[in-house]
């Protein structure tokens, strides 16, 4: 399939420089640019999971008219592009695929939500679902009911995780797992981007590139996005019933990849901290309590050890303190180097 440069395209971005880096791959017989949602998928190394994603898409029960813009975080393989391209021409529903060649997670979700401003200018609701996750059938009405309900500018659904081993069934109430809330209704905030709808107001407010490079192979970019949004004010709101399930391979149950994630999640939050922190005597107080942190997450874990079974939930915080410890230090873990984890 020929390469069209996304610059070749009616519609200007942010950074022309940036822009001329993202080759058009795949692309419905229909595009229609007035259509107001929009779901973005950046993908990578998945392809059979992202059938699996975009048929979801294909059956929702909704009367919308909703796009889908696929990202390829990986230009040398491209494994997603001709699973991308045989369901656009399918008809099932409309969108595009680009190329994102420069990896990284927060890479490749900027170039998803760019690419969807850009080429949807009449998008209100941008939704995202990554390619390892399948939508309920209500999920997309249900999310963007909801924020038109309640105008809130960013709305969150769960993600309930589905193991390849079942032995690890147990560890649905891990914390590396198990949803931020259990009832709708407004939150404080939420924490990932791999079940929300933004609306194109906050993108607006908040400027390009939306998810800080900062983060862009520890992850977390999308807890600091969020972080963000809510010291400016923004209104979150949660809603159960908005359903994604999310397939968890053997090698993400393993006791290593939960002792990995409860450190990078410690990194993360101390990354996320620190930015609000512009002055030595309030980076001295952050690493002072962090620090302190650790004793008091033993304390709790023991706790933990007296009331669940599935130990591995008990050693979580030990884990995050110790990571948000390491990365005071300068020390942290970057696991997305190697696998590139979109989360």
């Amino acid at each position: 399939m020929a390469e069209i440069s996304i610059s070749d395209l009616r519609v200007n971005g942010p950074d022309p420089s940036v822009r001329a880096l993202r080759a058009l791959v795949a692309i419905s017989p229909a595009l229609d640019p007035t259509v107001e949602t929009v779901v973005c998928i950046p993908c990578f190394r998945r392809p059979q999971h992202l059938r699996r994603t975009l048929e979801s898409l294909a059956a929702q029960r909704t009367s919308r008219r909703f796009a889908v813009v696929m990202v390829e975080n990986d230009a040398s393989k491209s494994e997603s592009v001709p699973v991308a391209a045989e369901l656009l021409t399918s008809g099932k529903f409309a969108g595009l695929c680009v190329i994102e060649p420069r990896q990284g997670n927060c890479h490749a979700i900027n170039a998803a939500f760019e690419t969807a401003l850009q080429m949807f200018p009449a998008a209100t609701n941008l939704l995202m679902i990554e390619d390892d996750e399948i939508a309920s059938p209500d999920w997309l009405e249900q999310m963007v009911r909801t924020a038109n309900a309640t105008g809130a500018d960013i709305v969150g659904g769960p993600v309930f995780p589905e193991f390849d081993d079942e032995r690890k069934r147990g560890l649905r109430r891990h914390p590396a797992f198990a949803p931020a809330y259990d009832a709708s209704g407004p939150v404080p905030l939420i924490y990932g981007c791999g079940n929300c709808l933004i609306r194109r107001s906050v993108f607006e407010r908040l400027g390009m590139p939306a998810f800080d490079l900062r983060f862009n192979f520890l992850g977390g970019g999308d807890t600091d996005f969020f972080y963000r949004c809510m010291r400016l004010g923004l209104r979150f709101h949660w809603v159960a019933k908005a359903v994604i399930s999310e397939t968890v391979p053997k090698s993400r149950s393993s006791l290593k990849w939960l002792a990995m994630r409860g450190l990078r999640i410690g990194a993360i939050n101390y990354h996320v901290q620190r930015k609000a922190t512009p002055t030595l005597w309030l980076r001295a107080k952050l690493t002072a309590k962090l620090l302190a942190a650790l004793p008091l997450s033993i304390v709790y874990a023991v706790g933990v050890i007296l009331t669940e079974r599935e130990r591995t939930i008990a050693m979580h915080p030990i884990t995050v303190a110790i990571g948000s410890a390491l990365a005071a230090l300068g020390l942290e873990p970057q696991p997305c180097k190697a696998s590139k984890i979109v989360s």
